[in-house]
């Protein structure tokens, strides 16, 4: 099928790089103008001109999910540059390890933060597109088109993950999160739904000895596995290998698509045939 997501308008979180990067570029050549938010101008920058070059239609909006205002802001310029909001995908995070013992409050803070407190900020600053369009619609129409929520989760969130008690809490509470939206909002023709990654191989999941790190208010924060527990992570996957950022945003697809319209309040596993 093409064009799957022609005249809607997404916002996608974290879409700088990675899986938001990858589920940009699919959306946009599905026919869906894209709302490409990173913390990073240069990557952000990257990915809409490839949509540009693609011929897809595609904006920047850079800044920290975190900050207070964000979410006021990301909403506000797909209104003005776009005229709407359809889907919103709250994809944007990073983990900062350590086991329960040794965590400090900023780890605990910092994670639930992005993770789940900036989708709640960002899905009601949606309302007015969301909820308030829809009645508009009812109204004038008699049934309000399809919008969706997709949030982000992850294997840990299911079942938890050592050394991850902060992550494990925030994806877990994600999954409440839209699970509670599939209902509030279920009258106004909104679709929330999760997808929870296993291991898919992007920046954040290389080799930590590589020295990657995150920027999040001014502070470098390290990513990344030890070689020896990605390894380990790997052979415990039924299909042997890591997923490419190409398959876990097709899995995004799915909730983005028409072919989910009535699907509200699942979570779909994306970890190739790895569940915890």
């Amino acid at each position: 099928m093409e064009n799957m997501l022609k005249d809607r308008v997404a916002i996608i979180t974290g879409s700088g790089r990675g899986i938001g990067r990858a589920t940009a570029e699919l959306f946009a050549a599905q026919g869906a103008k894209v709302v490409v938010s990173d913390i990073d101008a240069e990557p952000a920058e990257e990915t809409v001109a490839e949509i540009k070059k693609s011929g897809g239609e595609a904006f920047a909006y850079i800044g920290d999910v975190t900050s207070p205002n964000f979410a006021q802001g990301i909403v506000k310029a797909a209104s003005d540059n776009f005229g709407a909001l359809h889907i919103l995908v709250n994809n944007a995070g990073f983990t900062w390890d350590s086991l329960i013992h040794k965590m400090t409050e900023e780890q605990w803070d910092k994670i639930l933060d992005i993770h789940l407190k900036a989708p709640f900020r960002i899905i009601q600053a949606a309302k007015p597109l969301f909820c308030d369009a829809a009645k508009e619609e009812i109204t004038q129409n008699g049934a309000a088109v399809s919008r969706k929520i997709i949030n982000i989760s992850s294997v840990a969130g299911v079942g938890g993950n050592l050394g991850q008690a902060n992550y494990s809490a925030a994806k877990s509470g994600i999954i409440g999160l839209t699970k509670t939206m599939s209902k509030e909002w279920a009258r106004y023709n909104v679709q929330a739904n999760c997808v929870a990654f296993g291991f898919i191989d992007t920046r954040l999941t290389q080799d930590k000895e590589k020295g990657i790190t995150v920027e999040s208010e001014g502070q470098k924060i390290a990513v990344g596995v030890p070689e020896k527990q990605r390894n380990a992570f790997i052979q415990m996957i039924p299909m042997g290998r890591a997923g490419t950022v190409e398959e876990a945003a097709k899995s995004i697809m799915i909730f983005a698509s028409p072919l989910s319209d009535y699907v509200s309040g699942q979570v779909l596993i994306c970890g190739g045939g790895f569940s915890m």
